[in-house]
C-alpha cells in the first residue's frame, strides 16, 4: 500500500482543510471525503455533496487517539481500553460524545463514530492538518464508494477541492463499526 505523498502536497491539503475545503483521500478500504470537523459550513457542504442527512452523524478519523480524546464523553476505562487495543486499525467505534460536540457531527445520536486510522496517507493528512477529520466514503449516499481518484471525480465532480492520490488499503468493504459501550457490531 502506497502511503507516501510529497510534503508540499500535504501542506497544501492541510491549508485547504484550514480554509474550509473538502478533500478526497485513500483510506483502509475506499476513498474518503474529509473536512475540518469543527467547521460547520465545511461539514454541511460535505453532507450536501453526498446528499447525506445530517441526522445520521459522521465518522471522525485521526492519526492518534490524543486528537480524538477531546470528543470522548463518559466511557468507562475498561471499555476505552478495549477500543484502544484495536487502534490504529480499521475499526470504527461509536463512542459517547462529549457534551460540547456539535450536532452536525453526532446527528441525532449521543455517540460519535471514531477511528484511529492505520492508513499511512490518511494518518499523515491528520498530522499535517493537526486535527481529526470528518471521514465519509466518496460517493452519493447509497451509491458505491470510489476506490480510486478517477471514480472520486466521476462521483463527486468538481465539488471536491483536492484529491490526494494514493492506494486504498486491502479491505474489500468499509470498516467495521462497533458500539464502545456494549461491544456489539453494528456494521460488519
Amino acid at each position: 500500500m502506497s502511503g507516501t505523498l510529497q510534503p508540499w502536497r500535504l501542506r497544501l491539503a492541510a491549508h485547504l482543510l484550514w480554509q474550509g475545503g473538502i478533500l478526497a483521500y485513500p483510506t483502509e478500504s475506499v476513498f474518503g471525503l474529509g473536512c475540518d470537523p469543527l467547521d460547520e459550513r465545511a461539514v454541511m457542504r460535505l453532507l450536501a455533496l453526498k446528499r447525506r442527512d445530517v441526522k445520521k452523524g459522521v465518522i471522525l478519523i485521526a492519526d492518534d487517539f490524543e486528537r480524538l480524546a477531546p470528543y470522548v464523553g463518559d466511557l468507562p476505562q475498561e471499555r476505552l481500553a478495549q477500543v484502544l487495543r484495536h487502534w490504529p486499525g480499521p475499526h470504527t467505534w461509536l463512542i459517547p460524545a462529549a457534551s460540547w460536540v456539535p450536532k452536525w457531527l453526532t446527528g441525532e445520536h449521543t455517540t460519535l463514530a471514531m477511528r484511529v486510522t492505520a492508513h499511512p496517507l490518511a494518518a499523515a493528512l491528520c498530522r499535517a492538518a493537526g486535527m481529526p477529520l470528518v471521514s465519509t466514503s466518496a460517493n452519493l449516499s447509497g451509491r458505491p464508494p470510489a476506490r480510486n481518484p478517477l471514480q472520486v471525480r466521476l462521483r463527486c465532480g468538481g465539488a471536491v477541492d483536492m484529491v490526494l492520490h494514493g492506494e486504498t488499503g486491502d479491505l474489500a468493504r468499509p470498516t467495521r463499526i462497533r458500539d464502545a459501550l456494549t461491544g456489539a457490531t453494528l456494521r460488519e
